[in-house]
């Protein structure tokens, strides 16, 4: 079968055609045919990009003015006679959405009908910058592969396994019930296929595995998983909680946000600007929000920089503390997403001084770990350590398949 798995940004798509099945999913042999994206989306010059597996990159750019434009680009490229992996977008069996919010509705993966549609709609108050796109990308499939089964992943869906006096805010209960403002968790898509896959490394069963997971990038969130379930999860009502991010600050005192509101008069707007464009990584070095920068400079001497990392590994440490008492004791501590796989000085420095978890690096296999899954952990450390590689895209080949075939569509 020939899946397209779907991933609508804000400002960009990327996508993934897979071949794939049920047999080749229990041997772990499904493979990327081809990969491609569509960045800045709605400026005036947008980027398109596609490579067949193992060939070379083909780029251009166009007007592409939103997302089912961008959409109907990427289909255009999988079918093109001169670089395409396709006669005809017809050889597309389904396509797997990622969709940000699926509120209290999903706690699983389900096929797209209107009911479907109409839910993830509904949840647009909840994820505006995502879930708008993320529908736009299920239209403007259904405009060209008419009747083509079509697959929600959900984010939040991992964590509705969160008990409710872990997801519960401090806040009068009517909150709760007549707006549903509770903690949600996101990039559940990563934080699963990081746990599953961790599993088979420990050659276990998923059901006997406790981790903690870091997925570590420019957003960042850190998880405790239960024998395959969320329990715990450090991003809340939004993605703007828990770990400090590249431009987001993680957890804060919403003390600070009504004293500057107060003091300053400073708007809604502007304190979303603020909280999501101009704070983390960037707003404390007040240099970049991009990690691999922040090394280098802080390497050459820059305070900043150095702060930034510092205190960006510090929520990191503080979150595994908190999620390994969670899980009252872990199995391994994972780090995954674009820092997680591949900054070893990262890992290193958000596992300083956790001896007492049983954690200890091995120097050389953590220097060794980039983009490559691999233990990083010493031999005999009481709680292993693990860089393992995510792909999101991946699992949502997966569950597509997975749902097609519980609704009978194989």
């Amino acid at each position: 079968m020939k899946i397209l798995a779907l991933n609508c940004g804000s400002s960009t798509v990327k996508h993934q055609l897979f071949e794939t099945s049920p047999e080749l999913i229990a041997e772990n042999r499904d493979r990327v045919i081809a990969r491609g994206s569509v960045d800045r989306i709605g400026k005036p010059r947008a980027t398109v990009r596609f490579a067949a597996e193992g060939g070379e990159e083909w780029k251009s750019e166009a007007e592409i003015p939103d997302h089912r434009t961008a959409v109907e680009a990427a289909l255009d490229c999988l079918a093109d006679p001169e670089r395409g992996v396709l006669g005809s977008i017809e050889e597309i069996d389904g396509v797997g959405h990622r969709v940000v919010h699926g509120g209290e509705y999903y706690s699983d993966s389900v096929l797209i009908d209107e009911e479907v549609a109409a839910r993830i709609e509904e949840c647009v108050a909840l994820a505006p910058l995502h879930n708008p796109h993320n529908l736009q990308g299920y239209l403007a499939v259904r405009a060209a592969l008419p009747g083509r089964p079509q697959a929600a992943v959900f984010d939040t869906a991992f964590h509705q396994s969160v008990p409710r006096e872990a997801y519960l805010f401090g806040l009068p209960y009517e909150l709760y019930e007549k707006q549903r403002i509770r903690r949600y968790g996101f990039h559940g898509s990563s934080h699963r296929y990081v746990s599953e896959r961790l599993a088979r490394l420990l050659g276990r069963d998923t059901k006997d595995v406790k981790s903690v997971i870091c997925h570590l990038g420019s957003g960042s969130s850190a998880c405790a998983v239960d024998g395959g379930r969320s329990v715990e999860t450090s991003m809340g009502f939004t993605p703007l909680d828990g770990l400090m991010m590249g431009t987001r600050p993680g957890q804060i005192d919403p003390g600070v946000l009504l004293h500057l509101m107060a003091t300053q008069d400073v708007p809604v707007e502007e304190m979303t600007g603020m909280l999501n464009e101009r704070s983390g990584l960037l707003g404390i070095s007040g240099l970049s929000n991009d990690m691999r920068t922040l090394v280098r400079e802080a390497g050459n001497g820059n305070r900043r920089a150095q702060l930034a990392i510092d205190v960006f590994c510090y929520r990191v440490k503080k979150y595994i503390g908190t999620l390994y008492a969670v899980l009252n004791g872990a199995d391994a501590i994972v780090f995954t997403g674009g820092i997680g796989e591949n900054q070893a000085l990262i890992r290193a420095k958000c596992c300083e001084k956790l001896e007492a978890l049983g954690v200890v690096i091995d120097a050389k296999r953590n220097e060794a770990a980039r983009g490559v899954e691999s233990r990083i952990s010493a031999d005999g450390a009481g709680t292993e350590v693990w860089a393992v590689p995510t792909n999101e895209e991946l699992l949502i080949a997966r569950e597509t398949v997975r749902v097609m075939g519980m609704a009978g569509g194989e």
